[in-house]
């Protein structure tokens, strides 16, 4: 059974930070009961990919994609998740150092 802390300590492995940004909105789009609120925000709120990824900070990457993984454990999806993180290739992850800014 997958656990957050299982996946929280899996993912930074091998110096990685986040999903390559096609990735990452994959796993956004497992998640369920994502809704956009009147303001236009989402919730939880979008990845940090397209114009966002090369105008955002490693920690503020790092930081979203762990209210994802939250995002997953509060609606019950860490296994769907867990085996999405896990089936991707190291290359298929943007490491420490190789992240833009």
């Amino acid at each position: 059974m997958e656990s957050l802390e299982a996946l929280t300590k899996y993912c930074p492995e091998n110096n990685r930070a986040v999903p390559l940004p096609d990735y990452w909105n994959r796993l956004y789009s497992i998640l369920a009961n994502t809704r956009q609120r009147p303001s236009g925000d989402w919730e939880p709120p979008l990845p940090l990919i397209v114009g966002a990824w090369w105008h955002s900070m490693p920690i503020e990457k790092v930081l979203r994609f762990q209210e994802h993984l939250k995002w997953a454990q509060q609606e019950g999806q860490l296994e769907d998740v867990g085996r999405f993180l896990r089936s991707l290739s190291e290359e298929s992850w943007a490491h420490f150092g190789e992240l833009p800014i």
